[in-house]
């Protein structure tokens, strides 16, 4: 193993020369501060379940109803406390079952400890029950993983696992722990924290004269605009942040998982980018004269077609992971390190400006979305609900203090399009890798994380059943979880699709579901179904207001839209407001 520089941690576990490596594992997390895992046991890690027995008080084990169902509830968890979350699996099916679930905290930088059991170690590579090469399984969705085979590496296997997963751009980590290493006996000397691994570079070196070039080009430029991402929650910097767009009076945009690092209503806050985001910030990405990207990746769906994607622009780009600079926009001028470092570097460099012109061109962009779609969409008088009005009546209820945990398709565009948000780590949603059945696990997860804030998961009909037997951990371990299901009797986004560049074929998206309520009755969870106006607000105020969990279906416009559009293939500036512009 490579070297590690260790800092001492007083044992929570006394310290004897018969502990087991299961004992080694719980002292691991005492010592990390975990106090809540997800997980499901099972034949290969029962060793780690049965040292948790004692340690019940300590550790708040959540037992999911399925192993994907666990990842994702550690995902919620952590995304809206901060913390690493933990998750526990058995080998073969339990184990390849968190694969989804690592690739996608994998592309969204969630921070995970995945605690995997696995055959005794004389039987690896003989197709042994349940076994699985879980590590060359895993090795493209994980950070960092490991396969441990005897008890005297575990602390020292864990300890680095902690500091990988949380260090530098965070990610899922797994390590494999065998049977027989679990059972043994050893030599147990404590746990020591891991703040150095030799090789391992979390944070690139900041180079302030790169800093010094791009507070020149912000302090010349005519038309700046500042688009940020996740990183700016990632590191804690939604204050620096907000103490350099305010000095230097710049147009903000979002992308969907930088959503709630400001409030959504801030004065500078020009909206959400991407392929459903406003109008505004997409088009306007095509005029500006200098683009400052924060902790954002210029996914694809942020850019469109990149060779129309702000080629006016000097782009400067502030990242933690150097790989991300240049990877798919050339810059002019990148800016490694934590954003939390590099930007009060920036902020005492720029001038203190407001770009009341140019800001104005993001003003009537918007009055324009407003008038042709905004307003029909919020405050319809006819007709059949819209995704849309039921977000804007919730925003009224929740004034914008709710965590919001969304599903992936049609909701989800239209929920973080509308959703009001005052505080940080609010929009839970999975971003890159778009895994439809998050939602309910990920809520499950965020109650613990934030247990005294309201939890809201808005959801598909489509999404809504593909994880939904975790109904059955609410049930058991009683999260106050609010469920949404907005339902158009449709798998939404690709019907859209199939509408708009398909001739209306819909293959396979009309999509039938059963009465949701009573499923949840058959939980124990309260629930209604509405479909009328005059029962919206009252019903989410029900909702909102019941002591516990509650599962309210809202039946929606069949054949709805997420408008505006950036159509595949096309550059931003070619967003269209309605389906008769494309």
């Amino acid at each position: 193993m490579e070297a590690l520089k260790q800092k001492i941690v007083e044992p929570t576990i006394e310290k004897t020369h018969n502990t087991s490596g299961s004992l080694a594992v719980i002292d691991a997390l005492l010592s990390e501060d975990v106090t809540t895992v997800f997980g499901y046991p099972g034949g290969a890690i029962m060793p780690i379940y049965d040292a948790l027995y004692d340690y019940k008080k300590e550790l708040n084990h959540i037992l999911v109803r399925h192993e994907q169902g666990a990842i994702h509830a550690a995902q919620g968890y952590s995304r809206v406390s901060g913390k690493t979350g933990v998750v526990f699996a058995t080998s073969g099916p339990g184990a390849t079952n968190l694969v989804t679930g690592l690739a996608d905290a994998q592309i969204d930088s969630t921070p995970l400890v995945c605690i995997t059991g696995q055959v005794f170690a004389h039987l690896l590579g003989t197709d042994a029950f349940q076994e699985t090469d879980i590590i060359n399984i895993t090795m493209p969705v994980t950070k960092w993983n490991y396969q441990v085979t005897d008890a005297n590496e575990i602390s020292e296997v864990l300890a680095k696992a902690f500091y990988i997963a949380k260090s530098g751009r965070p990610g899922p980590v797994l390590v494999d722990i065998t049977k027989n290493a679990q059972l043994q006996l050893f030599d147990y000397k404590g746990y020591r924290q891991c703040s150095h691994i030799r090789s391992y570079r979390p944070e690139p070196v900041v180079r302030n004269e790169y800093i010094k070039q791009a507070a020149k080009l912000i302090n010349e430029a005519k038309k700046p605009f500042v688009i940020f991402g996740q990183g700016v929650i990632l590191g804690n910097a939604e204050k620096e942040f907000l103490a350099f767009i305010e000095k230097a009076g710049l147009p903000t945009a979002w992308t969907i998982m930088g959503m709630s690092a400001i409030p959504t209503n801030h004065p500078l806050g020009v909206g959400m980018l991407g392929m459903h985001g406003n109008y505004g910030p997409n088009y306007l990405t095509n005029e500006c004269d200098v683009l400052i990207a924060v902790g954002m990746r210029f996914d694809d769906r942020v850019t469109g077609r990149l060779d129309k994607y702000a080629k006016q622009a000097k782009i400067i780009h502030f990242d933690i992971d150097p790989a991300e600079i240049d990877k798919n926009v050339q810059t002019t001028i990148p800016v490694w390190g934590n954003c939390k470092v590099t930007l009060p570097i920036l902020t005492d460099l720029v001038d203190k400006k407001s770009h009341k012109e140019w800001f104005n061109e993001f003003v009537t962009k918007r009055n324009i979305e407003t008038t042709q779609l905004i307003e029909k969409e919020l405050n319809p008088t006819e007709g059949e609900l819209t995704m849309g009005e039921v977000v804007h009546v919730l925003n009224e209820l929740t004034n914008g203090e709710a965590v919001i945990v969304t599903d992936v398709g049609q909701h989800q565009m239209v929920a973080c399009r509308y959703a009001k948000q005052t505080l940080s780590r609010s929009n839970i949603t999975s971003g890159g890798l778009g895994t439809m059945g998050f939602a309910l696990p990920a809520a499950i997860g965020a109650k613990f994380g934030a247990p005294k804030r309201q939890v809201v998961a808005i959801m598909g009909d489509g999404g809504a059943q593909m994880n939904i037997q975790e109904l059955g951990t609410i049930m058991q371990f009683k999260p106050n979880v609010k469920i949404m299901i907005l339902n158009n009797s449709f798998l939404g986004m690709v019907r859209q699709w199939q509408e708009l560049f398909h001739e209306k074929r819909y293959s396979f998206t009309d999509i039938q579901s059963p009465n949701f309520v009573k499923v949840a009755e058959g939980y124990g969870i309260k629930g209604k179904q509405i479909s009328k106006r005059e029962e919206l607000k009252s019903s989410l105020k029900e909702m909102l207001d019941h002591p516990a969990s509650y599962l309210l279906e809202v039946a929606v416009l069949h054949e709805d839209n997420v408008f505006p559009m950036v159509p595949q293939g096309k550059g931003v500036a070619e967003i269209v407001l309605s389906k008769d512009q494309i």
